[in-house]
């Protein structure tokens, strides 16, 4: 303080032909003092007055710069306050002395804590640092710091595991319960918002018994005192210190010392003494060594004369050079290029305090300027104690913090770190590990946000980001994968040629539709044969043609739904069939009208001819022609993606559009079938070498019992087999038609030639009738 107000009286720019006075007091950190420093500055003029020419007329205090704690600037604020004497503080960092309501008259050249709090709250976060520990002093700059500390980190996403508190004064008792809860607690980082000489009886408490390794992060206030690097299990400690400097000419000022000098000053003589292990004066006591004027300033190396690392210290530089810049705006305005210093004129403190917030300049490469709070800018340095190759702990900076920075641009980091028991990877600290792609967090009942359990997503939702708080539900056609992070496209799922089962039912399609040809082929060779031509033989071709048509049918039900094999598949089936059952239903009908036409005196086969038999046939298919237009006019078959049968998968199938339609349809064919049954149990025992009676029997029993079972399965059955099934009940009602009323006949005329004879015929005919 003394080295800068002398380098402005010797400046011919700032306060030219000014001499600045002063007086140094030393609070001894002791409240009662402060509170009478601060009445005797307000009320009563300079003791050491001068009325001489060389002084001005003002007894009155100008400014002070003090006072380095919180608490006791808050005091003196307060005091002064009330008198506009500005205050400029070079240590008090409380953010409560940034409320101009209570404090209009203080400045500061050290940032506040709230800067430093953000700071801190960033730093932690940086290094994913979500379950720590907090201590602070019981004190304005503890508890204010840390309240602002925990605001920010909440804001983070930082949980506090627990946040203890203790005063200096308290007893040992309350020390070793707040060294207890570090011990047992399960966070490994502790933030400290803590003054050095408070933390030192913390750390000597902690040093008493084994404690687990934590990493330390801790303010200004005593990360970078020197004198804490000798509690070695704190090492790898981070912290925000305020920016080192360099005072050019300190380190000569502070050598600078005459014997003169140092006998004057109290202070300087208990430091001269100390210095150098001698007495100054006439009178030492036994085994003392008298200073004899041989000692040399330069030869020290101390705190006192090491000027490399200046950071509290270019604080007060800074203040006093801020009070001298308020003072020459005051006394000093510039005229024509010059300025000129009214040193007689009598000023208020109300016109330094106003001057003072102005002061904006530069100083050995640094702004000062006060923002509307009396902040200065925030800018810090981040230190961590390394060890070094000789095993010592030293203070090294690693990385800035600006707050006049864009959001996020901030914090920088420029060079290798250490942790916490000298490790070079960044420790976790945690209360949950952090809830990976595909889960979701489940706070845990009791306990803060960071505490959770990762619970996997439910079906049909994914989380595709760390810690997710929600699961996301896929849209409709898509589906989780295995690890519920990212949402795949369905499969689509229909009967197809190139899974077995549709290449199984394919095979017996082609296989029945080959079948019937082969035995249409080998009727027409035996056309002429009499089980041929006593079997109606051009209704046996048109049923054979229609059953070809029904097994090929059946493959319009295999491949993917299309518009036009949707329509197709239902009523190509729909009409083949009823064409078959008309034509059974002539057969059955003509062998009834062959028996009654036996009858003396029954011209009845004239009424059903064959032109009559080929009209009740299409007459009976046009209807279901009919049928299957109306459907196909109002309502038809199309495709659709079935998503509600299957969770995981999408069955493509043919929606019917119009179930009264379906229903119709296969309505249609039921009755017809059930009208063919009736009329073949009526005709089964009439007298015919080569009655189809019973055959008929036999094929519509079998059909009624294959579509009477079908209509449950098909209802039943999920996704592609409802296809299927549908498939197997053509397939199984064909071939029961074909082999019942066919295969007979083929046996006879392959393997029982002699049967097919008209002798034959006549012969049973014959027996029969007797």
């Amino acid at each position: 303080m003394i080295f800068a107000i002398e380098e402005i009286n010797n400046s011919t720019e700032l306060l030219p032909g000014v001499k600045l006075g002063y007086q140094i007091h030393d609070s001894c950190f002791y409240v009662p003092i402060i509170v009478r420093v601060a009445f005797q500055l307000s009320n009563s003029p300079d003791q050491a007055f001068h009325t001489g020419d060389n002084c001005s007329q003002s007894g009155m205090v100008v400014g002070v710069v003090g006072e380095s704690g919180s608490t006791r600037s808050m005091i003196m604020s307060r005091i002064i306050g009330t008198f506009n004497i500005p205050q400029v503080s070079y240590f008090a960092t409380c953010a409560c002395l940034s409320d101009k309501m209570q404090y209009p008259n203080f400045f500061r050249t050290v940032p506040s804590d709230q800067f430093q709090a953000d700071a801190l709250a960033k730093l932690v976060k940086h290094f994913g640092w979500t379950w720590i520990g907090a201590v602070r002093s019981d004190t304005d700059y503890g508890n204010n710091g840390m309240a602002s500390f925990l605001l920010t980190a909440q804001k983070e996403g930082i949980c506090v595991e627990y946040s203890v508190s203790f005063h200096p004064t308290n007893p040992r008792s309350k020390i070793q319960r707040v060294a207890d809860v570090i011990r047992r607690s399960t966070a490994r980082v502790v933030v400290a918002f803590i003054a050095s000489s408070e933390l030192t009886l913390l750390l000597e408490e902690l040093s008493r018994e084994a404690s687990p390794p934590r990493q330390w992060v801790g303010t200004e206030a005593w990360v970078t005192n020197p004198d804490m690097l000798k509690y070695g299990f704190c090492a790898g400690a981070f912290g925000f210190g305020i920016e080192q400097s360099v005072i050019p000419g300190l380190r000569d000022f502070l050598l600078d010392l005459s014997p003169t000098k140092v006998a004057s000053s109290p202070m300087l003589t208990e430091f001269w003494e100390v210095a150098f292990n001698c007495r100054l004066g006439t009178f030492t006591a036994t085994g003392e060594r008298m200073c004899d004027g041989t000692e040399d300033m330069q030869t020290l190396q101390n705190p006192y004369t090491d000027t490399s690392q200046l950071r509290i210290t270019n604080m007060v530089y800074k203040a006093v050079y801020a009070l001298a810049h308020a003072l020459h705006n005051t006394l000093c305005p510039d005229t024509n290029s010059s300025t000129h210093c009214d040193k007689y004129s009598k000023i208020s403190t109300k016109e330094v305090l106003n001057q003072l917030k102005k002061v904006k300049f530069n100083l050995n490469g640094y702004d000062v300027s006060f923002d509307a709070n009396g902040d200065p800018v925030a800018k810090y340095e981040l230190v961590n104690w390394q060890k070094s190759h000789r095993g010592s702990i030293e203070i090294v900076t690693v990385g800035h913090y600006d707050a006049s920075l864009p959001a996020g641009q901030e914090f920088q980091i420029n060079t290798k770190l250490m942790f916490m028991e000298g490790v070079t990877k960044v420790p976790k600290s945690v209360c949950s590990d952090r809830c990976r792609p595909g889960t979701r967090k489940v706070l845990q009942k009791g306990k803060p946000i960071c505490c959770y359990d990762c619970v996997r997503c439910p079906d049909g939702e994914i989380s595709n980001s760390t810690d997710s708080l929600d699961c996301t539900p896929c849209s409709h056609e898509f589906w989780p994968n295995a690890e519920s992070y990212t949402c795949l496209p369905k499969p689509v799922e229909f009967l197809s040629y190139d899974e077995v089962l549709g290449i199984i039912l394919a095979a017996f399609s082609v296989g029945g539709a080959c079948l019937t040809i082969m035995t249409a082929v080998l009727f027409y060779q035996h056309r002429i044969s009499p089980i041929v031509k006593a079997n109606n033989s051009e209704l046996s071709f048109l049923l054979l043609f229609s059953l070809t048509l029904c097994f090929l049918s059946s493959l319009t039900f295999i491949g993917a739904p299309s518009d036009w094999s949707c329509m197709l598949r239902h009523t190509a089936f729909a009409i083949t069939f009823v064409l078959c059952m008309s034509c059974i239903l002539g057969k059955t009908i003509v062998v009834l009208m062959a028996f009654k036409a036996t009858l003396p005196g029954s011209n009845v086969m004239k009424w059903f001819g064959p032109l009559q038999q080929r009209i009740t046939v299409a007459c009976i298919t046009f209807i279901q022609v009919l049928i299957c237009t109306i459907w196909l006019v109002v309502s038809p078959p199309f495709p659709i993606k079935n998503l509600t049968v299957y969770k995981k998968r999408i069955i493509l199938e043919c929606a019917l559009g119009s179930a009264v339609g379906f229903w119709g349809v296969l309505g249609y064919i039921g009755l017809l079938a059930v009208f063919c049954l009736v009329l073949a149990i009526l005709a089964r025992k009439l007298p015919d070498s080569f009655n189809e009676a019973k055959l008929i029997t036999f094929s519509m029993l079998i059909f009624c019992a294959v579509w009477i079972t079908f209509i449950p399965a098909y209802v039943s059955s999920p996704g592609k087999f409802t296809v299927a099934v549908e498939i197997f009940a053509i397939l199984a009602s064909s071939f029961g038609l074909i082999f019942c009323i066919f295969a007979p006949k083929c046996f006879i005329i392959l393997f029982k030639p002699d049967k097919n004879t008209r002798k034959q015929f006549l012969n049973k005919n014959k027996s029969q009738h007797i």
